[in-house]
């Protein structure tokens, strides 16, 4: 019966995760179609101005110059509705659902995590221009009479959702399975769920309307509440809570002690560079792509892009989390995943993409180096004890998500340093300049950040955390409880 409980919890976390994933990436997969739509009309009026103001020497630099212009537009707000607003909703969400798993349950938060995201997605199947009269006249007044503005809080708010699921997922996981055998479980809820994104592209590239994408997206994750049905509670917790445990989602905690705070800044920072990666280096290849020269026709497609990355981050999962259990060390595995990204960001930026094909190949080689989210969210869960776990698990993930806005934030600063006056040669290749400076510096620091953190491999996690820092050991969990 155990045994059943344990595939069922993995399965249906492994599941949860692919339509985390699948929903996550849904944006970044519609980015320039749904935005040509909700912006149409201002790409144009901003290319009307250009041509009232300037003068081209033929109607070929003309073109690229409305090129030009619909290209910045639509970075400029994708960036806002990815990499900052769903972001922002991820790791505020990461709080707040990590905080009640460690109050009030694993299973009750995912209900309501799966919840949200579901019914946000859905709702973005049906953004649209309200008239300002009657009801639309409430929504112009709290600025939401746009489809745009609807778009951006939905993206938000499904971030908000979104944020529960991996998280609680893999503690669920952790707790329930026998600790030789922890990182092969987590490894497949990480690798089957990384699949998502492979999933959601030939969604996105077989339905012609974004809508309708939203809209499987949202019905996936209501198809999961279904499957969330017989699922059992994790042992470890049941009994930290009928023990009236203190500290149980008591985010401050996190923050203090300082060698405690040091534990989970270290565990953020060593992941960082994947969200560099994936939401800088891959969902902007196009931009960074133009910046290198590359021809227009021959740019690469984001939304292809993407997909190969996750083919790779698949296959990078599922090999970091065997290496840590053949190594027997979850921090030797990142180390190893670390050196092969900084290889594969090196091979993005100075392997001449002669044709489309060799840039999507380093687009999975650096998914491949990325792939260690696997020991990366397996280690954090094993860092904390059972009364902060979910609460760490679910928030430092969504933290490492919400670096992208940070990295987002460099790499314009940067581009802007690199550009000049923006009139000379060097503004044209300002984007990769900065893109490349900027993944220069953070994998040394995740590097760095990996190397501080204690090693985690077959550790027991029964046990919880003292506000001053110290642990309390419980007796091993029953045989039959741990599998």
């Amino acid at each position: 019966m155990q045994d059943r409980n344990v595939a069922l919890a993995t399965t249906v976390a492994a599941l949860g995760y692919f339509v985390d994933i699948f929903d996550l990436l849904l944006f970044a997969l519609v980015r320039v179609r749904s935005l040509k739509d909700l912006l149409g009309t201002k790409i144009a009026a901003a290319q009307q101005e250009l041509l009232a103001s300037a003068r081209f020497a033929d109607a070929e630099s003309m073109e690229q110059a409305k090129a030009a212009v619909e290209t910045d537009i639509l970075q400029r707000n994708g960036v806002l509705l990815d990499n900052y607003l769903q972001t922002t909703g991820l790791v505020l969400g990461g709080l707040a659902w990590g905080v009640l798993a460690d109050r009030l349950g694993r299973l009750q938060m995912l209900f309501g995590s799966i919840l949200v995201y579901s019914v946000a997605n859905i709702l973005n199947a049906f953004v649209a221009d309200v008239p300002n009269e009657g009801l639309g006249a409430a929504l112009h007044a709290i600025g939401l009479g746009s489809a745009f503005n609807q778009y951006a809080v939905l993206r938000f708010v499904a971030g908000f959702g979104l944020a529960g699921e991996l998280g609680a997922g893999i503690t669920l996981v952790s707790e329930l399975v026998d600790k030789e055998r922890r990182g092969f479980a987590t490894t497949m809820v990480a690798t089957v769920g990384i699949m998502g994104a492979v999933c959601a592209y030939f969604v996105t590239e077989m339905v012609a309307d974004w809508r309708n994408a939203f809209l499987i997206g949202g019905l996936l994750g209501l198809a999961l509440l279904f499957l969330r049905v017989g699922v059992v509670e994790s042992g470890m917790f049941d009994r930290v809570k009928q023990s009236h445990a203190t500290g149980r989602g008591a985010f401050w905690m996190l923050a203090w002690p300082p060698m405690r705070l040091k534990r989970f800044l270290a565990l953020i920072l060593c992941a960082v560079p994947i969200w560099y990666c994936v939401g800088i280096l891959v969902k902007y290849c196009d931009a960074i792509g133009l910046s290198m020269g590359i021809a227009r026709d021959r740019l690469p497609s984001p939304g292809l892009a993407i997909m190969w990355c996750y083919v790779g981050l698949a296959l990078g999962d599922l090999a970091s989390g065997l290496l840590s259990q053949v190594l027997r060390s979850r921090r030797r595995a990142l180390l190893v995943f670390h050196v092969v990204t900084a290889a594969a960001i090196a091979a993005y930026f100075t392997v001449p993409a002669s044709t489309p094909g060799s840039f999507y190949a380093v687009c999975a080689a650096i998914g491949f180096g990325c792939g260690y989210w696997a020991v990366f969210v397996t280690t954090t869960a094993e860092q904390f004890g059972t009364n902060l776990r979910a609460t760490a698990a679910t928030s430092a993930p969504n933290f490492v998500r919400w670096s992208a806005a940070g990295s987002a934030v460099l790499w314009h600063l940067l581009e802007g340093v690199f550009a000049g006056d923006g009139t000379g040669p060097e503004a044209s290749q300002a984007k990769w300049r900065a893109a490349a400076l900027l993944g220069a510096v953070l994998v040394p620091v995740a590097m760095a950040a990996a190397m501080s953190l204690r090693e985690s491999f077959g550790s027991s996690l029964d046990w919880t955390e003292a506000a001053d820092g110290s642990r309390t050991d419980w007796p091993d969990a029953p045989a039959a409880e741990r599998a």
